[in-house]
């Protein structure tokens, strides 16, 4: 649905599942992601929820699979939508380790944030990324968000405690220069 040159966002397929998966089930992956605390989760659930959703009709809101050369690296949404302010929450998470550190996240997050300002008509665009994420917040940082706040020792992750940060972007403040 939505094309870059590294990735399209496109909606979450039945027989992405068992991608989809394992990387809910890769203990780096969920770190990376701010799994708090990470948990196991069985194809059978992560089936029965997606055929729960499926079987409600309708539109899949603002969920996309992130694909890349032709197979499925990870997702991406938009997400608790406030009509009246008109900002949302960004979410991703890159699944496939060989596509890390490469702009593919960058790339997806562009694509994001294009579609909740032009096509959405999002003023705000907020996340939460865990302090020791430096990569992701990089990525962040280019794509246009700033740090908004820090909440100090907010959160358990592997063994120990971390900050965690909140970022935005206005539309006004978007594409970064």
């Amino acid at each position: 649905m939505l094309k870059g040159e590294k990735v399209t966002l496109r909606a979450l397929e039945r027989e992405d599942l068992p991608r989809l998966w394992a990387f809910n089930n890769d203990l780096a992956v969920e770190l990376a992601g701010g799994g708090d605390p990470p948990m196991p989760q069985s194809l059978a659930r992560l089936q029965a929820e997606f055929d729960k959703k499926a079987a409600e009709g309708g539109r899949d809101g603002a969920d996309f699979a992130i694909e890349a050369d032709g197979t499925l690296i990870g997702i991406c949404a938009l997400f608790s939508f406030d009509t009246l302010a008109q900002a949302c929450e960004l979410g991703i998470a890159i699944g496939d380790q060989a596509y890390w550190g490469r702009g593919y996240g960058r790339e997806a997050v562009h694509l994001l944030l294009d579609y909740a300002f032009r096509l959405r008509n999002m003023r705000r665009v907020y996340l939460r990324v865990h302090g020791r994420n430096q990569r992701a917040i990089h990525a962040y940082t280019a794509c246009g968000f700033v740090t908004e706040g820090r909440l100090r020792d907010h959160v358990w992750s592997d063994g120990a405690y971390d900050d965690l940060l909140l970022m935005g972007v206005l539309r006004d403040e978007w594409p970064p220069a």
